[in-house]
């Protein structure tokens, strides 16, 4: 919402909102864009008069600033429909779906295409750190944007991706998730199949075919489909004829990741990225392959591959003190758990890993992944568990258990402990650390300012 609003500015409006918690890079990206927000909601914060509301999914019936704009029948709509009516229309959407990794693939892929020389504006779930913001609105036709599945707005329950025209689909894996507003994984794959379908046939659906159920998905596409891979999985062999991108002679290190990338058998040439771990070779592929869909300058691609520099909160060194390195990620998904533990393992090679994770998004607080995050936590040294964020929201029964899960782990070998909050985990682990541990902590909200007080408590000590 906070980058919508930059938008709107950018494209000449006048911008307000209101809205609780609301934490850093946001609040500062605010600030620095000169736009007011209210903290909390109220009915005279619509005092100004706007012209039209935009409701984020986040509001329900019983806001009462919501229900002050249907009493006074002012003009609202939801972020989604504002972001197509004035942004996409006209313009060719690279839109970037799928259940992982879409903020760092939309990322690199306008920053890809910005080394290339096509310019494009951008509208991008984090703060891509090449660009200094999370989006841009310039002249170019191209606008590269994240399709999130989540639900649009309280009047309107289908997902945001669906409002986005994509012309240019990449969508890296789909895995059921958002269990509070997808019943079941049927209806999590219909939102992604009819996403595929949006897709007009001078487009290209980029598939990820390491994904059982996007290869499932992809052959119902009216528009072509190339694939991308990292391993060979059974099973996984694109069909004859269908242009297929791949990874070989790939070395991981503290530095980053290089390989070569194929299409099909034909060499597109080689690649240097920071990036670490396997899932950003595959985020990598989607993007060359997103990249040559629309003719852009191989040079240029590869530069912008070379010189990415990542996204706040996605594998992001927030310091090293005494040559302990604190890491901040946003995975909350137990597969997203697996894979960022696992590209911490290639990229520092030899070194103690500690996983903190905090339980916050709905996912991450449903009793029916436990067993799934037990082994997502299979490569980390030591598992610290965090409190549940609102654990009132859950019962016994659907609640994860964090103490069963605690058991599970050192039932298995790990060193692990349940502590309730970012100022005791802090208190229990950093005078254990040593040179060469890396900390890894995981939670996609602001958890406490618990990575400041890592580096306070390490500077001090």
């Amino acid at each position: 919402m906070a980058s919508l609003a930059g938008l709107l500015k950018a494209a000449g409006h006048q911008v307000t909102g209101s809205d609780e918690n609301v934490y850093p890079p946001m609040s500062t990206g605010l600030q620095k864009m000169g736009i007011p927000y209210n903290e909390g909601y109220r009915a005279e914060n619509l005092s100004s008069n706007p012209d039209i509301v935009v409701v984020g999914n986040v509001i329900s019936r019983g806001n009462p600033e919501l229900e002050a704009v249907l009493v006074r029948k002012l003009r609202y709509t939801s972020a989604a429909a504002t972001i197509k009516e004035e942004f996409i229309w006209g313009r060719h959407s690279l839109a970037v779906g799928g259940t992982h990794g879409k903020t760092t693939t939309t990322s690199l892929l306008a920053w890809v295409l910005e080394s290339a020389g096509m310019n494009p504006s951008f509208l991008i779930g984090g703060v891509a750190e090449n660009f200094g913001t999370s989006f841009r609105l310039t002249d170019s036709k191209y606008f590269v944007i994240e399709a999130d599945e989540y639900d649009t707005a309280y009047f309107d329950k289908g997902p945001k991706m669906w409002h986005y025209l994509p012309d240019t689909a990449i969508v890296n894996n789909i895995e059921f998730d958002h269990a509070d507003i997808y019943r079941d994984e049927e209806a999590y794959k219909f939102a992604f199949a009819r996403f595929i379908n949006l897709v007009p046939k001078n487009g290209v659906v980029i598939a990820g075919w390491d994904s059982p159920i996007m290869r499932e998905l992809a052959p119902r596409s009216p528009a072509p489909v190339e694939s991308f891979s990292y391993g060979n999985e059974a099973g996984s062999k694109p069909p004859p004829g269908q242009r297929h991108w791949n990874a070989r002679d790939v070395r991981f290190s503290e530095k980053g990741t290089t390989f070569r990338a194929f299409r099909s058998d034909t060499e597109w040439g080689n690649v240097e990225t920071p990036l670490a771990g396997a899932f950003n070779v595959r985020n990598v592929l989607a993007v060359i392959a997103a990249a040559e869909a629309i003719g852009a300058d191989r040079e240029g691609v590869r530069e912008g591959l070379r010189t990415f520099l990542s996204v706040k909160r996605r594998m992001e060194v927030r310091g090293e003190i005494r040559g302990v390195a604190v890491i901040d990620d946003f995975a909350h998904h137990p597969t997203a758990v697996r894979e960022t533990i696992d590209a911490i393992r290639q990229k520092y090679e030899g070194r103690r890993v500690v996983a903190v994770f905090e339980p916050r998004s709905y996912t991450a607080q449903r009793r029916e992944f436990q067993n799934e995050y037990v082994k997502a936590f299979g490569g980390a040294d030591e598992v610290i568990l965090a409190g549940m964020f609102h654990p009132e929201r859950y019962t016994k029964n659907t609640a994860i258990d964090l103490t069963q899960m605690v058991s599970d782990l050192v039932s298995s070998g790990k060193i692990a402990r349940h502590l309730p909050d970012a100022d005791a985990i802090v208190k229990d682990l950093a005078p254990r650390l040593t040179k060469g541990d890396v900390v890894l902590i995981m939670s996609n909200g602001g958890f406490g300012g618990i990575h400041q007080k890592f580096l306070d408590a390490l500077n001090a000590g």
